[in-house]
């Protein structure tokens, strides 16, 4: 999802003692202490530090597979790399390989949608996620993929995450955003043709009737929402908190208008980029998506599909997330060209 404002976690050096602190073990003048008691302090020095060698591993392990690094692959169920077991090991929902004419994964909705106004018809009762790749042609996500780069070609981030918003006009240039509308006046008639709006409205609106099948409710009573827009993800390191898109988050929490959550891929995963895979974070397991050109992943916007997206490693991820509420006070229309 969206590139989220959050606090830089604090650095390493954060906690420890300082420099010129002086542990108490470093104290003179301690008593003598019992041969034995020293013998038995070493052997349970050897065991724990045996232990964190192994729990170590593991940890290296899972990580190496959840950041997706290119050449690796995923553990055989219940087993990390290096053959050592785990509990709650990830699991391909949906693979680049695979061409999905449907999947979906029922879960139990969570509570958040109490919270705000109910809307018959429309408020999710079915919960779950989804993955299709019989939507949208990879013909149409590669001209969708074009505008997209047309556009950001205009500016980007410093850091690993660019945003282009035909909505709104938000743009990222460096560490901010620039309305490209204002910001380049006359010139984005060179830029975006009428063609692409109605081909980016064509595809908002099959994503959108899909959506409502699967769900069983009707596609009118669903408004598209902000923030939609096109993402850029490449390895470069952040440079605000703009750019760090990898924080597990809730959409119904961060953006209280979406219920109804959807990404558009635009490029292949380990064919045009590694790691930056979707991941859902379920209590039992993590449930992954590995991003094709054309796959469309929906999903229930509320706690129940709380989710994250690796850290790309190499090449350069291309998507757009299209959102949509059941309160029509926050739908926002089709974009138009200036």
């Amino acid at each position: 999802m969206a590139p989220q404002r959050r606090a830089l976690p604090r650095g390493p050096d954060s906690a420890g003692p300082g420099p010129g602190r002086r542990h108490s073990s470093a104290r003179k003048g301690r008593s003598p202490q019992d041969p034995r008691g020293r013998w038995l302090k070493a052997a349970i020095l050897l065991l724990l530090l045996s232990a964190a060698a192994g729990g170590g591993l593991v940890v290296w392990s899972r990580l190496r597979s959840r950041d997706g690094i290119p050449g690796g692959r995923i553990p055989a169920e219940g087993v990390t790399e290096g053959g050592i077991p785990a509990e709650g090991v990830t699991e391909v929902l949906a693979r680049r390989s695979d061409h999905l004419q449907e999947k979906f994964m029922e879960v139990p909705c969570s509570e958040d949608y109490g919270s705000h106004k109910r809307f018959a018809g429309c408020t999710p009762r079915k919960c779950g996620r989804g993955v299709t790749d019989a939507v949208i042609t990879r013909e149409e996500a590669e001209r969708i993929r074009r505008i997209a780069e047309r556009g950001l070609s205009l500016g980007g981030s410093d850091g690993g995450a660019s945003i282009l918003d035909l909505h709104s006009g938000a743009l990222s240039l460096g560490k901010h955003f620039v309305n490209l509308y204002r910001y380049f006046g006359d010139k984005i008639q060179d830029i975006f043709t009428e063609e692409d709006f109605a081909l980016y409205r064509d595809v908002r609106q099959r994503i959108q009737q899909r959506i409502a099948q699967v769900f069983g409710i009707s596609s009118s009573a669903m408004y598209l929402t902000k923030p939609t827009f096109f993402s850029r993800m490449n390895s470069t390191g952040a440079k605000t908190t703009h750019d760090e898109y990898w924080h597990p988050h809730v959409d119904k929490v961060t953006y209280g208008s979406f219920d109804y959550t959807s990404l558009l891929y635009l490029s292949d995963y380990s064919r045009d980029f590694g790691g930056g895979r979707f991941v859902f974070m379920d209590a039992d397991s993590n449930k992954t998506v590995e991003p094709r050109a054309g796959r469309v992943s929906f999903f229930t916007s509320g706690s129940e599909n709380l989710h994250r997206v690796e850290r790309v490693q190499w090449g350069t991820r291309f998507a757009i997330t299209i959102s949509f509420s059941c309160d029509p006070q926050h739908g926002i229309g089709d974009p138009l060209l200036p």
